[in-house]
């Protein structure tokens, strides 16, 4: 197999630091299996698709050894730029980037897969290549021992008549799929669920629309429920403050801030968007509101443009495919809502909050407004008046805690 030099890849600009790595064991035992494939049926880069790539360490150990033609699916904005990057730094071509869709799979006799996290993202993904990938494919899957689980073979078996486990290695095993069956008309996802008005429970909400790859599918996730109560408040009278900031006091209560009024405010971001909860009820309840909802995973962007279909209101939000917020202006939002992850991967990891902390303090005009629902035992009120401003809380449940900061 021709050496590759892994350690020269880069995770940026996603998150680097000691313990986070831009390739693993199992990259490497996908690569090791797919080159003695390769060799063993003579296939071209044209005919081998790459998916889950994080930062394209399978993708680049395929370019640097010559193939071309190399079809690569990544769901988050970050590993698309990392992957783009490491080509650049390593002078490297030969690949193309495709959503999950026929142009990514069409003809495609290896496919490459990191394991997904959630079973159902690897529902999707398996039926899409027995939808579309050539009749005598091998779909070749790797992740971490500690991460797999028996479950994963069953939803391989609804796709493929062979499904074989290897022998772990390295703390990585893969499994081997082959014999696509028959797939149904319509694939199994996406899904979509009506949920009631948060503020009473009942009566017309919001219909939330969910690819398999989408966090909390088509549920509203505890977090999010929190911080749509607090947006359905009696007239936002909690959230609408006029008094000036007090000098220099950066600790000060955020109702003595001087803030844009949360329940007008003329340009609306949903940072970290997922299927679009957030800006969806927003938007129906204020239509003279532009409204911009992004979000670094393909899976979330494709649903939440689909639940903006769903509500009637694609016209009047924007949704973007975007790292933090990255190609949005300077000071150009009013109201932020956050509700920010706090795993990077598999990984627990505070630099994934701290950098949506840090693109909302980019992103708000001075006196705009952060709503952020987090876990209470992260403790992120600090760091938010730290990083944006005079920090309040709005409400607390034993779980959860809703934040509101003025930035300075």
């Amino acid at each position: 197999m021709p050496d590759f030099a892994y350690d020269r890849l880069r995770r940026f600009p996603d998150v680097e630091a000691n313990n986070l790595q831009a390739h693993d064991a199992t990259d490497l035992l996908l690569v090791e299996r797919a080159f003695a494939l390769v060799e063993e049926t003579g296939l071209s880069g044209s005919e081998i698709a790459v998916i889950g790539d994080e930062y394209g360490a399978i993708t680049l150990a395929f370019t640097d050894a010559g193939f071309t033609g190399i079809r690569v699916h990544q769901d988050l904005a970050t590993g698309r730029r990392a992957l783009a990057n490491n080509a650049q730094a390593l002078e490297l071509t030969g690949f193309a980037s495709h959503e999950l869709d026929a142009s990514l799979l069409d003809g495609a006799k290896l496919v490459l897969l990191q394991l997904p996290k959630s079973l159902a993202e690897l529902e999707e993904i398996t039926d899409a290549v027995a939808r579309w990938a050539a009749a005598d494919v091998t779909l070749v899957a790797g992740g971490r021992v500690k991460h797999m689980t028996l479950a994963q073979n069953e939803v391989l078996g609804r796709s493929f008549a062979e499904v074989q486990p290897q022998r772990a290695e390295r703390k990585s095993r893969l499994i081997i799929a082959r014999g696509p069956r028959p797939v149904p008309d319509q694939p199994p996802y996406p899904q979509r669920a009506e949920h009631p008005d948060p503020s009473t429970g009942s009566g017309a909400g919001l219909t939330l629309v969910a690819h398999g790859g989408a966090f909390a599918a088509n549920r509203i996730d505890i977090g999010t429920r929190v911080l749509l109560e607090v947006l359905s408040d009696s007239a936002g009278s909690q959230l609408l403050r006029t008094a000036p900031i007090p000098a220099g006091n950066a600790d000060a209560p955020a109702s003595e801030a001087q803030s844009s009024g949360v329940m007008r405010g003329e340009h609306v971001v949903d940072l970290g968007c997922g299927t679009g909860a957030l800006a969806t009820y927003y938007a129906l309840r204020h239509p003279e509101a532009r409204i911009t909802a992004t979000d670094r995973s393909a899976a979330a962007v494709a649903s939440a443009r689909a639940t903006m279909v769903a509500n009637g209101i694609q016209g009047r939000v924007t949704v973007t495919h975007d790292d933090a917020g990255s190609e949005l202006a300077d000071a150009s939002a009013d109201l932020i809502l956050l509700n920010p992850p706090f795993h990077l991967g598999a990984s627990i990891h505070a630099g994934a909050a701290t950098r949506l902390f840090e693109a909302s303090a980019r992103l708000l005009r001075p006196g705009g407004e952060l709503l952020t629902v987090y876990n209470s035992a992260l403790g992120y009120r600090a760091e938010l008046g730290r990083i944006i401003g005079p920090t309040e809380q709005l409400r607390r449940t034993p779980k959860f805690t809703v934040t509101r900061s003025i930035r300075r």
